[in-house]
């Protein structure tokens, strides 16, 4: 990719991500207008795991702003890469990873127990930085899954909003497999929006990927977490 003249020019897979970036900017458009919603009232996050920092670059110089990474190993280096944009750690969190993630991450989504809370509060004040914090929703009776229980989140928030170096910012899910996604984005949202009557902050609603994105717009999500519609699939690894 060249800049010449004020323009940019994009190689062929800077082509590809445009025009994919395209259609996924207009689906989440469509689905937000047909729910009666402002399509600006959808922040896209690009999910860019597997895919190495050149696509993160064509997507940044795309004008995306907010990525989106599972993984510290990968998340780091890309984020020290490209550090303006707005980072978002979207995977399931060990403690020992706190004070990394705390130092790139602007938002983390995952956070479903106290002690990772604690970690991600004491990492922050570390590094002098207020990180903004969904609390993960399990939708299932499999812990494994990661995420809270429903009855799990009031206490979880309140913990948050004691922290002195994080803000509460909202709920993330993801809908168990095999799940009707509607059904599971709604009975989300709703206990969401329990969560907001006492935790006015929590306003942001992280719900929605690739194949899901118009049921979770349909149920009030405020960010959808976008990657392979985005990007494709795995032939493009790291590259």
């Amino acid at each position: 990719m060249r800049i010449g003249n004020g323009a940019t020019e994009l190689d062929a897979r800077g082509r590809e991500i445009a025009a994919n970036l395209q259609a996924v900017t207009g689906r989440i458009g469509g689905a937000a207008r047909a729910a009666g919603r402002d399509p600006a009232s959808v922040r896209l996050v690009a999910v860019t795991k597997t895919f190495g920092v050149d696509d993160v670059r064509r997507l940044a110089a795309l004008g995306v702003t907010d990525v989106g990474e599972n993984r510290d190993q990968e998340a780091a280096p890309k984020a020290a890469a490209v550090p303006a944009l707005r980072w978002h750690f979207i995977g399931q969190l060990q403690r020992n990873k706190a004070r990394s993630v705390a130092s790139y991450a602007s938002c983390v989504h995952s956070v479903d127990r106290v002690r990772l809370v604690a970690a991600l509060d004491l990492a922050a004040q570390q590094a002098d930085r207020t990180l903004d914090i969904c609390l993960q929703l399990r939708l299932d009776d499999d812990p494994a899954h990661g995420g809270a229980a429903s009855r799990q989140l009031p206490a979880l928030a309140d913990l948050v909003e004691e922290a002195g170096s994080l803000r509460l910012a909202g709920v993330m899910c993801v809908p168990p497999s095999g799940a009707d996604p509607d059904s599971a984005f709604a009975a989300a949202a709703a206990i969401a929006a329990d969560l907001r009557r006492t935790h006015p902050t929590a306003s942001m609603f992280s719900a929605g990927m690739s194949g899901d994105l118009e049921a979770a717009i349909r149920n009030g999500a405020t960010h959808v977490r976008v990657g392979t519609a985005l990007l494709g699939g795995r032939e493009h690894f790291l590259g």
